[in-house]
């Protein structure tokens, strides 16, 4: 495994990440907190659904710090939680507390943890083009796989709307 990244130490990509993810929360405070309730009606409130943003809204108001620290490990939440702390209000020191804290728990495990299993996979698919193969295959059947079961779903109401038997 190499002891850097475009360069860089790991721990420094780590810190890195910290803080884009840092700052990331911070804009999603801001545009909650910048637009308010109007969030729910925007294309993207519409889109997720105004009563599922007002539930995320409540679990702030109700775990306050809790909730913007959890939401990291979370992925829908991980968006919705800061949009819906700035909408609620949650005063900024405690948010941006909740962010760092947040951030700084779930970042390097990902980081650390992608950069093992990267290096990982090219030490062994270096070796071995029999490991590549049986891992193009795996692709392939799996992206197969979802093609089919996204057709099955389309087909089933098409069909079962046609389907209407009437009795008499």
């Amino acid at each position: 495994m190499r002891d850097g990244f475009l360069g860089m130490p790991v721990w420094l990509v780590v810190v890195l990440a910290v803080l884009v993810i840092v700052v990331r929360g911070q804009v999603y405070y801001w545009i909650g907190r910048g637009t308010g309730p109007r969030v729910y009606a925007s294309r993207l409130g519409r889109r997720v659904g105004a009563d599922r943003l007002r539930r995320v809204e409540g679990v702030v108001a109700r775990r306050g710090v809790l909730a913007v620290v959890g939401a990291h490990w979370v992925a829908g939440l991980r968006h919705a939680i800061p949009v819906c702390a700035g909408v609620a209000r949650m005063p900024f020191g405690r948010y941006t507390f909740a962010t760092v804290v947040g951030a700084a728990l779930w970042t390097p495990p990902w980081i650390v943890g992608g950069y093992a299993v990267v290096w990982g996979w090219l030490r062994v698919f270096g070796r071995s083009p029999l490991a590549v193969a049986g891992l193009a295959a795996a692709v392939v059947a799996a992206l197969a796989l979802v093609l089919v079961l996204r057709r099955r779903r389309t087909r089933a109401p098409v069909q079962a709307g046609s389907a209407s038997p009437e009795r008499g």
